[in-house]
């Protein structure tokens, strides 16, 4: 990935954290804008394999489709689970289409491990430790109940919410964590 469309993906993803913060909403116009300039440059950009390839440039529209349907598809199913909303999954999506499939995989598992950490910390800021220890074991026996009578489980049952997070951060700090850790 060039200096241009990193510069374009850190920008954005900026933005939508603090708009997550301010409202816990994601605009759609600026992950569509940011989807329409991940494909327009790595298609349009010249050389390059990749944020990993020496020669700067664009991925290719395919690789960058494909890192678009990636991030959408690694997230909706959390998202079915109401327990992310639809605006993170976009974003992802967006991410996806600036680094391709390949890089996304690596931006998502740090995406996880920021989130997993500001989840703890908010936990423990606020005193919360035990309910959300309690909300994950509903979480998962619920779950397995529900599964094992052919319904799908949702987040909906949790008696006490400790936080609603706003995951627009831990998908910039995840993503550009990612690139910065691929930089080294």
């Amino acid at each position: 990935m060039g200096l241009l469309a990193l510069t374009v993906l850190m920008l954005l993803l900026l933005l939508a954290m603090r708009e997550d913060v301010r409202s816990h909403r994601i605009p759609n116009k600026l992950v569509l804008v940011g989807v329409v300039l991940g494909l327009g440059l790595n298609g349009l950009l010249p050389g390059g394999l990749g944020f990993n390839s020496e020669v700067p440039g664009g991925i290719g529209w395919l690789s960058a489709l494909k890192g678009l349907a990636l991030g959408i598809a690694v997230l909706l199913p959390i998202y079915l689970l109401r327990a992310m909303g639809a605006g993170d999954v976009k974003l992802m999506g967006m991410v996806g289409a600036f680094l391709g499939a390949g890089d996304l995989i690596g931006a998502v598992i740090a995406t996880f491990i920021a989130g997993g950490v500001m989840a703890l910390v908010v936990a423990l800021w606020s005193r919360q430790l035990m309910n959300m220890l309690q909300n994950i074991k509903l979480m998962l026996f619920g779950g397995l109940l529900k599964m094992n009578e052919g319904q799908l489980p949702t987040m909906n049952d949790l008696p006490v919410s400790v936080a609603k997070l706003p995951y627009a951060v831990a998908i910039t700090v995840g993503t550009l964590g990612y690139l910065m850790w691929q930089r080294m």
